[in-house]
């Protein structure tokens, strides 16, 4: 049973430090002298680098809060994990725990799809996915799969 909550524990941190990573890093999108995310748009010319406020519209307003929630709903699971872990009763379901990690999960995959969706008005087409991308998008089965378990997992003494 230890072995369970320390691998159901490592899996919740590993979807938390994507959802971290992958909501602060500035590479969403790249190009060879240009990267953009959530929050800045840095260009490289001449040896210097310039950064610029993300777009304001409405999408990307939207990309950001959901992200953030991921990341405030994941810690708020991980917590009520270890409440829940000590204050449970024997047979209990950590059913809150899962309720919030689903929808940590649901946040990250709405604004990944928004972002998707939207980055074509945005982002020149000679750009690509950065790395912040692809992590948010394996945050979610991770956050996914983690809730699940939690939802299913019995409380035993």
């Amino acid at each position: 049973m230890l072995l369970l909550l320390l691998g159901i524990v490592l899996l919740h941190i590993a979807a938390l430090v994507l959802l971290f990573v992958s909501t602060i890093v500035s590479t969403w999108a790249e190009t060879s002298g240009s990267s953009a995310d959530l929050w800045l748009n840095c260009s490289t010319t001449n040896g210097g680098s310039h950064c610029d406020p993300a777009n304001t519209s409405e999408w990307i307003q939207a990309v950001q809060a959901t992200m953030i929630l991921s990341v405030i709903f994941s810690v708020i699971s991980l917590f009520l994990f270890f409440c829940q872990l000590f204050t449970l009763q024997k047979g209990g379901r950590f059913f809150l725990t899962g309720i919030f990690q689903i929808l940590a999960s649901l946040f990250v995959m709405s604004g990944a799809t928004i972002y998707t969706v939207k980055n074509a008005d945005w982002v020149p087409e000679s750009a690509s996915y950065g790395y912040a991308y692809i992590l948010a998008w394996v945050a979610f089965p991770l956050a996914l799969i983690s809730g699940c378990i939690y939802v299913i997992l019995r409380k035993r003494e």
